[in-house]
């Protein structure tokens, strides 16, 4: 058996106490001298993604943190309500939840060192820490994508009802194939509705459910997802700061979803801090599959969709949802879908569109 590699205390500064950066002050001050720093004050710090998830892929990194997910969770769904078009489907889930997501990550930073009110916009205002982790989401301290650079804006309000308009998870397509509205039940009457459009038609698609539904909104929070994979969004270190979550493209792009994958980011960099060039690669190798489906999901934002020249992306992205269905929280049902190859390919893109969530 090879000897344990002992692996050097190190002084590391972490910007942004998201996912990604909750997560890795608790597992990495374990080993190292670590310090948060978060741009907002503590007490209107924001999580500003809608706070569903898978429940089954999430809890093992609880564990890792030392709490129950169980605990955390506000909605656990049955069935999501897609409209597409005017066409509504329902369509069964599996394991897909909702939590909270502000307490969950409260509890993974609870007794760390974290400088809240801090704004950190370059490497020299943390020269004295021998790593900086950039987990900021909007790659702050890393230089810029060039070429591949794909942000989808996002804004969400959390939502008071009386009486909810719908029961379980709500997703409607917007015109254009361009993002989704969401709704997002959060238990008492509360929801999440959000939306996001590369057409920037989310505001006028919220304003227009709130004039059908109602509704009291209490908060707005939002920025804009980064769709592009992490092979496109390297250099992935500059300096001293090395990226991870969102900032490097752990975001699935069909699906716009990122808790899950920003953790994975995060225990790879955990596992790889002594070797960033084995942290790269293994972020590389773990996300192949996002190229495959951002390369699918560009040219349908674009509006410019050939079933000839998407035949073989459209079957492996289909193919990797059938076969990831528990990750992702939701069911395929094989009675809806074709034998003729072209009918087939048709029904795989409505599919993927119909849930990208």
């Amino acid at each position: 058996m090879a000897p344990n590699r002992s692996i050097r205390s190190l002084r590391i500064a972490i910007v942004g106490m998201g996912v990604a950066g909750s997560y890795l002050i608790n597992r990495l001050s374990r080993v190292h001298d670590v310090t948060g720093f978060e741009r907002y004050p503590r007490r209107t710090f924001q999580c500003v993604c809608a706070w569903g998830t898978s429940k089954s892929y999430i809890s093992r990194f609880a564990e890792a943190c030392d709490l129950n997910f169980e605990d955390y969770i506000l909605h656990e769904g049955e069935n999501m309500l897609v409209s597409v078009g005017g066409v509504e489907v329902e369509n069964p889930l599996d394991g897909l939840v909702s939590f909270d997501k502000h307490s969950f990550l409260e509890d993974m930073r609870r007794g760390q060192e974290i400088r809240y009110n801090s704004w950190v916009k370059n490497e020299e205002d943390l020269k004295n820490y021998d790593l900086i982790i950039d987990a900021t989401g909007l790659r702050v301290l890393l230089p810029k994508i060039e070429g591949y650079e794909l942000r989808i804006p996002c804004a969400q309000y959390r939502v008071k009802y009386r009486d909810p308009p719908f029961d379980d998870f709500y997703i409607q397509v917007l015109d254009g194939m361009g993002g989704y509205l969401w709704y997002f039940p959060l238990g008492e009457g509360w929801s999440h509705v959000g939306a996001g459009d590369l057409n920037h038609g989310h505001n006028q698609a919220l304003q227009d459910f709130f004039d059908r539904y109602g509704g009291k909104r209490e908060k707005i929070v939002g920025r804009p997802v980064r769709l592009c994979p992490p092979r496109y969004c390297q250099p992935f270190r500059s300096g001293k700061v090395v990226g991870v979550g969102e900032s490097i493209g752990a975001v699935f792009p069909l699906l716009g979803e990122g808790i899950i994958p920003t953790l994975e980011c995060a225990e790879l960099l955990e596992k790889h801090i002594d070797d960033l060039d084995e942290y790269r690669r293994r972020v590389i190798k773990h996300f192949e599959f996002y190229e495959t489906a951002y390369k699918f999901l560009e040219p349908i934002l674009r509006g410019e969709v050939s079933l000839l020249e998407h035949a073989e992306l459209s079957l492996a992205v289909l193919s990797h949802l059938w076969t990831n269905q528990s990750r992702y929280g939701f069911k395929m049902q094989i009675n809806r879908l074709g034998i003729e190859p072209i009918s087939f390919i048709q029904q795989a893109m409505t599919m993927v569109r119909m849930i990208r969530i």
